[in-house]
């Protein structure tokens, strides 16, 4: 048997640097074996996304994904399982459409979606002429008087430049939260974006928007890059007229949770946090966002028990609420670690899809990130190479504000903004083998923190 893990450490080419030792490369053969043969979270994420579907934070789908995630964390052996509660806003879709009116006296259906937390039109048809702008330095520069009681089109496209292309995600992000804002300031009816995406399809893509405040709450709708296209083309030749029709609106607040399970720490109840969202939006079925994330850190502490790793440290899986329309479940789990004055020494978020993991973004002092990057080697073997990025997910943002280390997981990033957010992020765009990579590689991760920590 010594012979076989050797040879395996051959193959895989593992060149030990300081911190890092033969015994953590065999147990990181160990986990990836362990998770890729009988690893559960491919087989969760199909019941989470196919027996429950889109979780809308408030939604009695998300009510009903709070109890399978407290079920499935029992199941895969949490010394504890308890609810977090969490006040939540309620945003309800309803029926909505858009349409356009062309010189010819035609109408037409655009395929549409509103923007999360929007206010909708109160089933009323809301029409006017359609102005175009290409960016918000153009915006700023028209006159309210070119505005007034126009529908105002943000068409920005995604930039395809980026290699990164949560740069270009990041870049077009302004648009999604401002536009409606904008719009109202200096008096448009509505506001259309062109969405957050990097397919060339008629796909619109939902997101948070938000509201400023002691501004008039117009809707903000989005469509597909194809729809785009094809309306800045008409715009170009003649007059176009938009008509709206939505339902949509916040319903107030209610109280809700997060999930939370661990396994008690031998030496001290230190905690390491991994994390996922388990809220979605309500297109979809929310499988790379987030549904990968939180199966993926179920999976981690399935793996610990199973392999009997001995964790000096609390290993705790928040299944966190709310991240998409108020990451209220982030903000309340923040809240309460400071007020118990409980020690986080890490966490680590995993929502960027359920592809192929290439890094670990970590968002910590130096010394923190230089001692993580000092494994690398211990992860090449695993295509994890990419220890640059300096940022981590919202959901553990109220912790890093804190003064805990914090990261991300970081999954190929090139396939992930064609369905985030839209009707096509379902349970078959996710693979079984990069789902569980994205697991191993976060357990072998949460490992070495737990051991030298």
């Amino acid at each position: 048997m010594k012979k076989i893990v050797n040879l395996s450490l051959i193959t895989l080419g593992v060149t030990f640097l300081s911190g890092q030792t033969k015994e953590d490369s065999i147990q990181f053969n160990k986990i990836s074996t362990e998770t890729l043969n009988n690893g559960k979270g491919y087989n969760d994420l199909r019941e989470l996304t196919k027996n429950i579907g889109h979780r809308l934070s408030g939604s009695e789908a998300y009510e009903k994904s709070v109890k399978w995630a407290e079920l499935k964390l029992r199941e895969a052996g949490a010394d504890k399982v308890w609810l977090q509660e969490v006040m939540i806003p309620v945003w309800v879709r309803g029926k909505e459409s858009l349409h356009i009116k062309t010189s010819n006296g035609s109408w037409k259906n655009l395929k549409m979606l509103s923007l999360g937390n929007s206010e909708g039109t109160d089933g009323k048809d809301v029409s006017g002429e359609i102005i175009m702008v290409k960016s918000l330095e153009e915006y700023d520069l028209l006159p309210a008087e070119k505005v007034k009681g126009k529908i105002v089109f943000f068409n920005y496209p995604f930039n395809q430049g980026h290699v990164q292309t949560f740069i270009a995600y990041r870049e077009a992000g302004a648009y999604r939260r401002t536009a409606a804002s904008l719009t109202a300031k200096k008096g448009g009816k509505f506001a259309i974006i062109r969405s957050l995406s990097s397919a060339f399809d008629d796909v619109p893509h939902t997101g948070n928007m938000k509201y400023e405040d002691n501004i008039a709450k117009v809707p903000a709708v989005t469509i597909g890059n194809t729809t785009a296209d094809e309306l800045e083309a008409l715009l170009r030749s003649q007059k176009i007229t938009a008509k709206l029709n939505s339902n949509c609106g916040m319903k107030g607040e209610k109280l809700s949770h997060s999930v939370i399970g661990e396994i008690t720490g031998k030496k001290d109840q230190s905690v390491i946090v991994v994390g996922g969202h388990l809220d979605s939006w309500d297109v979809g079925e929310g499988a790379h966002d987030d549904g990968a994330g939180i199966v993926q850190s179920i999976e981690v502490i399935r793996t610990f028990k199973k392999l009997g790793i001995q964790n000096n440290h609390s290993i705790r899986a928040v299944c966190f609420a709310n991240e998409e329309n108020g990451t209220k479940g982030g903000k309340q789990y923040g809240k309460t670690a400071k007020e118990s004055n409980e020690k986080h020494l890490f966490a680590i978020e995993s929502d960027a899809g359920g592809f192929s993991p290439r890094g670990i973004s970590l968002e910590m002092d130096d010394a923190k990130r230089n001692q993580i990057k000092s494994w690398v080697n211990l992860f090449l073997p695993y295509g994890v190479y990419n220890f640059e990025g300096k940022y981590s997910g919202s959901d553990i943002a109220p912790l890093h504000e804190m003064g805990v280390p914090t990261a991300e997981l970081v999954p190929d990033p090139q396939r992930y903004f064609d369905i985030h957010h839209t009707a096509e992020d379902t349970f078959e765009k996710v693979n079984r083998r990069e789902l569980l990579l994205g697991a191993t590689v976060m357990t072998q991760l949460i490992y070495m923190i737990d051991k030298n920590w």
